[in-house]
């Protein structure tokens, strides 16, 4: 079972099956998606895999957290995530997924924070990645937020990527400097 956490305007609990209109919602939006190949447009194919990645098991201590804002617990802000990388590792990567009313409100970087925290001080991680399409600026400004620097170029289901990473003592760094 995943811990929840809450922040100053946020809550984030494990995401569970309850959650999957909403996501499919969320995903069906082209600007949220835009970076991110994926079956969104096939609704049969997207429910499957929503299902699968809701159900699945990655590991003690990792998964999905659905967002919500404290002030209106109902309301699905969307995702963050903490798994091997692309649901098979070995890398443990974190990543993040908002519907569109959230953006620019820093709810990305406050929401990744705990999580990062959580591989850390609990999970025991050395480090954390994050894969991001070279155009996505908004999440490569919230990974540079969290303190991950770029370190090479990758790929994902054919498309370029750039991987960013941060280890353990430069998380503890930027914790401690904050």
């Amino acid at each position: 079972m995943l811990p929840t956490f809450e922040t100053g305007r946020l809550i984030l609990r494990p995401r569970t099956m309850a959650d999957i209109e909403e996501c499919m919602a969320m995903d069906r939006d082209p600007e949220v998606t835009k970076f991110i190949p994926g079956p969104w447009t096939d609704p049969k194919a997207h429910r499957l895999f929503l299902t699968n990645r809701i159900q699945a098991d990655f590991g003690e201590g990792l998964g999905y957290w659905s967002v919500f804002a404290k002030e209106n617990p109902e309301q699905f802000l969307g995702w963050i995530l903490l798994i091997p990388t692309d649901a098979v590792g070995p890398e443990i990567e974190i990543g993040w997924r908002l519907n569109r009313l959230t953006w620019g409100k820093g709810y990305a970087t406050e929401a990744a924070r705990p999580v990062l925290t959580h591989a850390f001080a609990t999970l025991r991680f050395d480090c954390v990645i994050a894969d991001i399409a070279p155009g996505n600026t908004a999440s490569i400004r919230v990974a540079e937020k969290l303190g991950l620097s770029p370190t090479h170029a990758t790929e994902y289901l054919g498309q370029p990527f750039a991987s960013y990473r941060i280890t353990k003592q430069a998380f503890e760094a930027n914790s401690k400097a904050s």
